[in-house]
């Protein structure tokens, strides 16, 4: 248990209020930012603060006190300038407003769609090279979010790269938004079958933000052992490998259509987590228990 005060963004989102409620499940006291009010979630524990944490005023009040910072806000599927605005301009104001307050821990949620994974990329670390200028909007600017974070001196940051994030829900991308395009839409049903599904349970993703948020994995000063005190440090974090076959059989089956195999170039390399393993972090969640979960979604697109 903790008595930690952690400020989350994005609290009525898809991993944002799992995390709301893991946090308080927990014993922290949850500062739980969202635009609308009513949104977050309704626990003991949880308190809601309506705004925009790209404001100042709102991003200095609410960091006020707090022990972490964890932000999951991207407005994805938005034009490119909205989510320069929200994503690359906003979130740096509160970094910079947690470093103001002293804030100990400062966790991002980003993205492995960051990474250069053309077919010829192979495996992905945290070293690896990331997309180029031509990249679509999100990883364009999730990218360019990461470098701005990164800037932003007297913080202990994480940047947490997840693949695909598996799991029920109704914004939920992967269990109901792309299955219910694969059911409409014949273009959708398009894809690659021995290309790379990296992917990773919201419910391993959500115990691994917790456990940042909460200091159980701890600063070090080697970055094999706990994020960098003082420092930057981005963390894949992936379960075992599988293939996009994986996926869309298990959907288009559910959902009764057939899935339509391309024949291009793709990358069939591995999204390597040995970092987020080496701080003590292990998925739970197995494939199989995945796609049962996935396979029960889709028939409810």
């Amino acid at each position: 248990m903790t008595d930690s005060t952690i400020v989350v963004t994005g609290a009525n989102g898809f991993v944002g209020a799992r995390l709301c409620e893991e946090l308080a499940r927990r014993g922290a006291t949850v500062r739980a930012v969202v635009r609308r009010e009513g949104a977050a979630p309704q626990a003991d524990g949880i308190e809601e603060w309506v705004g925009d944490f790209g404001d100042a005023d709102l991003a200095a009040r609410v960091t006020d006190g707090a022990d972490a910072v964890v932000t999951t806000v991207h407005p994805m599927g938005s034009d490119r300038a909205t989510q320069h605005r929200v994503a690359v301009e906003g979130t740096p104001v509160l970094a910079r407003a947690a470093s103001v307050a002293g804030v100990a821990r400062f966790v991002h949620l980003s993205t492995a769609a960051v990474y250069d994974r053309s077919p010829s990329a192979g495996d992905v670390d945290e070293s690896s090279a990331l997309v180029g200028d031509d990249a679509n909007d999100y990883g364009a600017t999730k990218r360019d979010t990461d470098l701005a974070l990164a800037e932003v001196d007297g913080l202990t940051t994480v940047l947490v790269r997840p693949p695909a994030i598996l799991g029920s829900g109704p914004t939920s991308v992967w269990n109901t938004l792309r299955p219910q395009g694969i059911r409409d839409d014949e273009k959708a049903r398009h894809a690659i079958p021995d290309q790379t599904f990296a992917w990773v349970h919201v419910d391993d993703l959500v115990t691994l933000l917790a456990d940042l948020a909460t200091a159980r994995i701890a600063p070090a000063d080697d970055v094999t052992a706990g994020p960098v005190t003082g420092a930057c440090t981005p963390l894949n974090v992936a379960a075992p490998p599988a293939t996009v076959r994986d996926y869309y059989e298990t959907v288009t089956k559910a959902l009764g259509v057939d899935p339509v195999w391309d024949d291009r170039p793709a990358w069939t390399g591995r999204m390597v987590a040995d970092r987020a393993l080496g701080w003590g972090w292990a998925p739970t969640v197995t494939f199989e228990q995945a796609l049962a979960e996935l396979d029960r979604d889709a028939r409810d697109a």
